[in-house]
């Protein structure tokens, strides 16, 4: 992904958001460390930390999982039983 300091992205603004609405992010950068990343308005959100369902359809859980080790945890909430 290309960076540009503030005074590139202003003096090429237009060329740039035109870029950006065609699926071209780029990041404005101040004093070189990244302040902003700019895309178009219709493209799809990312979390955060883009990894929200990295394993969806890979693994199973089990229909008893909310249950597995409860009998454990409540015995540790009665000591001396």
């Amino acid at each position: 992904m290309r960076v540009y300091n503030v005074h590139e992205a202003k003096t090429n603004l237009s060329r740039l958001i035109r870029a950006a609405a065609a699926g071209e992010p780029f990041i404005i950068a101040r004093r070189g460390k990244p302040v902003v990343k700019v895309v178009a308005a219709d493209s799809p959100e990312q979390e955060a930390d883009g990894r929200t369902g990295f394993l969806a359809g890979r693994i199973a859980v089990p229909d008893d999982f909310d249950r597995m080790g409860s009998d454990e945890i409540a015995a540790m909430f009665r000591p001396g039983e």
